[in-house]
């Protein structure tokens, strides 16, 4: 066999041990969850609507989010990629500010 031939079978043989290395150490980006605080002056009906247009909750499952936003303080309405959890929570405070309202949204990692 020629010299320069094995070597290059050797090459191909360390790269696809490489590949196969990285492809094993290879994982889903974190997700990230988007909260909305209590407050007394956002109204509830308000927040719903967010959590409807924007967060694409049914008006049942919005009302319960709702309640618990309430009662406890806060609530997590939604798990996304940092990316989208951040545009969300960007419109939902500027759709919040336009009207007044003093909403709080807080992005924090799964």
């Amino acid at each position: 066999m020629l010299p320069h031939f094995k070597e290059s079978i050797m090459e191909v043989e360390q790269e696809i041990r490489i590949d196969e290395k990285v492809r094993k150490e290879t994982k889903e980006p974190p997700k990230y969850k988007v909260i909305f605080l209590n407050d007394n002056h956002t109204p509830v009906e308000w927040v719903i609507e967010i959590l409807v247009k924007l967060f694409k909750h049914s008006n049942e499952t919005a009302e319960q989010l709702t309640l618990t936003i309430h009662n406890e303080g806060a609530g997590v309405v939604g798990i996304y990629s940092f990316e989208i959890a951040e545009q969300k929570t960007i419109e939902a405070t500027d759709a919040s500010r336009e009207r007044g309202f003093p909403l709080k949204i807080k992005v924090e990692q799964e």
